[in-house]
């Protein structure tokens, strides 16, 4: 059963929460030793909430839209009173006195916080791997890496271990571990979803680095279970000034829809100058087809014609002033830290470098705007490359060209800067049965628009009927 399934049948009394929850718990049981999923397994709490919501069905009370279902968390979102280390030996023994305001929603809403979820430290890393609680595997092979930065989130997710996970996306984090491990996660627009407390906290150096370019996300083996869940922990909150307006829509509705035959779509296969893996340029090309072939749109093969941002990425990251505060760290956690986070800290950046960033990101943006005024949807690869080994931070090489540690996720950062909606969606599999995934970038603020691609092409093609991994 997917997520929703599991919600309804809670609702009509089929399914006991306490049932649901148990299942959840063997599960991780069964297979987190191995996996290495959860930083965090509340059990009794979780326990407790289920007794609740079992009552609450029992009695014929109101109930939530998340009514008695497991929710696995981000170790990098506020949970109160659960541990919440961020991947940081600094932070390892963190408890916050409150949650994140989507936390607090997915609890109004009658959701089960089951746990944290593995997480890179700080999130600066297109894997899982920590000081703290080391490596995540991928469920498809163990030898590979899931992906991250929410990594944790995409194996609980792909394997069972919950119905429902959320993740955050600062440069690609929710797509990143949900096309590696065969799953739909949703980067909505930017503002769409509200980040208090986290990266926003001035106590906390670290955890504010991402603030230009964060998002939090739902993950889910289906189109409809994100859905579900950003409708929950959508809209406006008066203490995130980055935070949208209600923009009204429907994301159920739309995660119903199937005809999507007056879309004009374009497809880019590598922006113009990326790197991409002859397997992932032919699994992607084959899952444009079924747009044009299947679902009666109008493709179109174009490039946006923006300059190559992978530089102005990162010095867009390293300029935040949390980052300059984290330096401070390095005298006593240097051999703690994550190598990539290291390199950006000791690097030597000046008011050019940051200067030239802004720059490039505005002529990303710009480019972006007027390129999608003729289309409803841009398609691109979501990754350069399929899973690799879980010992390596990332490829150095695609086909011969030698490239850097963050090229692999050109478009999926390329989205965070434009703040864009987007999402990945399975593409296909490898010859050794790894996911790929294809990415669906809708026009800024048409949230909407995505979700509707999305559910129409699982119509069309739908790999939640691929085998349950492990």
């Amino acid at each position: 059963m997917d997520g929703v399934e599991q919600l309804k049948a809670v609702k009509s009394g089929e399914l006991d929460p306490e049932d649901v929850l148990d299942a959840s718990l063997q599960r991780i049981e069964e297979l987190d030793d191995e996996l290495n999923a959860f930083t965090v397994v509340d059990g009794e709490g979780a326990k407790e909430a289920a007794r609740e919501s079992s009552k609450r069905v029992e009695n014929g009370d109101e109930l939530g839209a998340l009514e008695g279902i497991p929710v696995g968390i981000k170790d990098l979102i506020p949970v109160e009173g659960m541990r919440t280390t961020y991947g940081s030996k600094i932070y390892e023994d963190h408890v916050p006195d409150q949650d994140s305001v989507v936390v607090k929603r997915i609890r109004d809403e009658g959701g089960i916080i089951l746990g944290k979820t593995n997480a890179p430290e700080f999130g600066f890393q297109g894997i899982t791997d920590n000081a703290v609680f080391g490596k995540t595997h991928n469920p498809w092979d163990t030898s590979k890496t899931p992906g991250g930065s929410s990594g944790g989130s995409g194996v609980a997710l792909a394997t069972g271990m919950v119905p429902f996970a959320l993740g955050s996306d600062g440069g690609g984090s929710v797509r990143i571990p949900s096309s590696f491990c065969g799953l739909h996660g949703l980067k909505a627009s930017f503002g769409r979803v509200p980040l208090y407390p986290e990266h926003r906290n001035p106590d906390l150096p670290g955890t504010n680095a991402w603030e230009s370019v964060e998002h939090i996300g739902p993950m889910g083996r289906t189109v409809e279970d994100t859905a579900y869940l950003l409708d929950v922990i959508a809209g406006p909150h008066h203490m995130d000034r980055h935070s949208l307006p209600d923009d009204e829509v429907d994301y159920i509705g739309a995660s119903e829809a199937t005809d999507i035959s007056e879309y004009n779509v374009a497809y880019s296969e590598d922006f113009g100058f990326t790197a991409v893996d002859p397997t992932v340029r032919e699994t992607v090309s084959d899952a444009v087809s079924v747009f044009e072939d299947e679902l009666g749109c109008t493709v179109e093969r174009a490039d946006p014609g923006f300059p190559d941002p992978e530089d102005a990425f990162t010095a867009l990251v390293a300029s935040s002033t949390d980052l300059r505060e984290l330096r401070k760290e390095l005298h006593d956690h240097k051999s703690d830290m994550e190598p990539v986070l290291v390199d950006i800290l000791e690097t030597e950046w000046t008011a050019m470098d940051f200067t030239e960033a802004y720059k490039t990101r505005q002529k990303v943006n710009i480019k972006m705007r007027e390129f999608m005024e003729d289309y409803d949807i841009l398609l691109t690869p979501t990754l350069a490359v399929p899973p690799f080994d879980v010992d390596i931070p990332g490829r150095e090489t695609i086909e011969g060209r030698d490239i850097n540690i963050f090229h692999w996720l050109m478009f999926c950062f390329t989205i965070n800067l434009t703040g864009q909606p987007a999402a990945t969606i399975p593409a296909g599999w490898t010859d050794n049965g790894l996911p790929i995934g294809l990415q669906i970038v809708g026009n800024h603020l048409d949230d909407e628009t995505v979700i509707k691609a999305s559910a129409a092409y699982q119509e069309a093609n739908p790999w939640q009927k691929k085998y349950f991994p492990m």
